[in-house]
């Protein structure tokens, strides 16, 4: 399936799983309501998704929580990105800005971010 040009909404444990499946690569942030740092990822997100080969999903654990155990989810903003199905990295580091990002990706899946 071809990249989203921008962040696709997860509700669920299923939802995510299916984006994953049918992404060849694909990045979801797991973020909560009233975090601001995650608010200000959208944005960042949006771009990046437009920059590259990258597909993007969000989801907030709070909807399912059973994301939080089976993710390991300690804090958030967390980036899990994901290659054929599995996750390859993560990044769980606060608040990216949009170079941030696409060094993860560029470091992690260099075929999806030199695309262009």
């Amino acid at each position: 399936m071809a990249a989203t040009s921008k962040p696709r909404q997860l509700e669920t444990g299923d939802d995510v799983d299916e984006f994953v499946a049918s992404h060849d690569v694909a990045l979801v942030e797991f973020y909560t309501s009233g975090c601001a740092l995650c608010q200000a990822m959208e944005p960042v997100l949006g771009n990046v998704a437009r920059a590259t080969d990258v597909s993007i999903g969000m989801v907030n654990p709070g909807d399912d929580i059973g994301l939080v155990d089976r993710f390991d989810i300690r804090s958030v903003p967390t980036l899990l990105l994901f290659e054929d199905g599995e996750e390859v990295a993560r990044l769980a580091d606060g608040f990216q800005g949009g170079d941030a990002v696409t060094d993860f990706l560029e470091s992690n899946v260099p075929e999806a971010v030199d695309a262009d």
